[in-house]
């Protein structure tokens, strides 16, 4: 477990760089609101939008997530934990005004940074998508 990494991860390096590459500035690895304990990995505080960019298995992408061979039910409710946090976590800062975006790891970083890029300049797509829903029942997630 200590080879996994809580940031800096390559498909995260890779949609940082993308999202630099258009002019776009932001914090990393930064709580949207201080009395969450929750981090995201892309922040815009001015324009109030958080980027969550998931893995595929910890947070059970539908299309990539695989069933753990040794201790399967443990991280079975590992994975569905995240995924209801997940859900509490984009409730809570659309509560208070954040438009949150979540990204699955495997998705292109260029077409990623274009969904954020338009998020925070204010011009985003009415059929902006960009990966799964966090409840699991739909392979696109909508900018919220």
């Amino acid at each position: 477990m200590r080879s996994n990494k809580g940031r800096d991860t390559s498909p995260e390096l890779a949609l940082r760089r993308a999202v630099h590459a258009r002019g776009l500035r932001y914090f990393v690895s930064r709580r949207p609101l201080k009395e969450l304990r929750r981090t995201a990995d892309l922040v815009f505080p001015r324009v109030k939008v958080a980027v969550f960019l998931d893995g595929c298995f910890w947070h059970g992408c539908p299309v990539h997530h695989t069933v753990a061979k040794r201790n399967a039910d443990f991280w079975a409710g590992k994975v569905d934990g995240n995924r209801r946090r997940d859900l509490e976590t984009t409730a809570r800062l659309r509560d208070a005004g954040w438009r949150v975006i979540r990204i699955w790891e495997h998705e292109d970083p260029q077409e990623a940074a274009e969904q954020v890029e338009a998020a925070v300049r204010g011009r985003e797509p009415a059929a902006s998508t960009t990966g799964p829903s966090p409840e699991g029942t739909s392979p696109e997630r909508k900018i919220v």
